[in-house]
């Protein structure tokens, strides 16, 4: 594989588990040394070593991306080991779903806290650096329910909608520096997240988790659900030499649903 981005930083948000997990390896295999970036502190261990092996250098550091202080930390912290940061993928999100009168107060909260709240901390600290630098690439993880919406999620379709009004204005702030802020939009891709879904919506459908998921896949023009792989591919795109003229977008990768819609 091409060493795209050999020597480079990259920073992952939410990098333990799923699509985040996939761009630390993918970033590694093209030669960037990697920050994992999660609260699950184990987990992204385990992930730093995998990259580890792949001949880079990897950290893991814990961080609650809601809290202003602990995000600030592990920026430092990039900086202090390595002096550059060249692309942030913002990836720590949670899901949650219950008809609209349902809601909790605390959970919809709890919602806009990490997947929304956690973005713009995220950008924030990234866009002081990439600033100085005058370089830089930001990738936030929004959804395809940030760009279409669904019964029982206005919790998470609302924070992801959020995530993609955010990136926007964080694009236009950071284009006269060179930096360039874009975001994905996933569809349903198979995650220890989604699958969690599958069980929990899934068993209020009368399914199981294999039922709910296939029926999600048969919903997808492609007949099939994304791996997470396939969202860092597009990741890597947008932080590579080939985007430097693409910024403020929100590419929507998902086999075709939305067109469906």
């Amino acid at each position: 594989m091409e060493k795209r981005f050999e020597g480079q930083v990259v920073l992952i948000t939410g990098g333990a588990r799923g699509i985040g997990m996939a761009c630390a390896q993918r970033f590694a295999e093209e030669g960037a040394n990697i920050a994992v970036v999660d609260i699950l502190v184990e987990e992204a261990e385990a992930v730093a070593k995998e990259c580890q092996e792949k001949g880079v250098e990897a950290i893991a550091m814990k961080c609650d991306v809601t809290d202003e202080d602990s995000v600030k930390s592990v920026f430092d912290a990039v900086m202090e080991k390595w002096g550059r940061l060249d692309t942030v993928v913002a990836s720590a999100g949670i899901h949650t779903g219950a008809p609209i009168d349902q809601v909790q107060l605390k959970t919809w909260k709890k919602a806009i806290d990490i997947n929304l709240t956690g973005v713009f901390l995220t950008n924030k600290y990234a866009a002081a650096i990439m600033k100085e630098q005058k370089s830089g690439s930001i990738i936030n993880v929004s959804s395809m329910a940030g760009v279409i919406s669904f019964p029982a999620t206005s919790e998470y379709s609302g924070s992801k909608s959020g995530v993609i009004g955010l990136t926007r204005s964080v694009a236009q702030d950071l284009a006269p520096y060179g930096v360039t802020c874009n975001a994905i939009c996933p569809g349903n891709t198979l995650t220890a997240m989604v699958k969690d879904v599958a069980k929990t919506v899934g068993a209020g459908l009368g399914l199981t988790a294999e039922e709910w998921l296939q029926m999600r896949a048969n919903d997808c023009p492609m007949k099939r659900l994304a791996e997470p792989w396939e969202m860092a591919g597009v990741t890597a795109f947008l932080a590579s030499k080939d985007s430097r003229y693409l910024t403020a977008q929100a590419l929507v990768i998902d086999g075709g649903i939305t067109a469906t819609a």
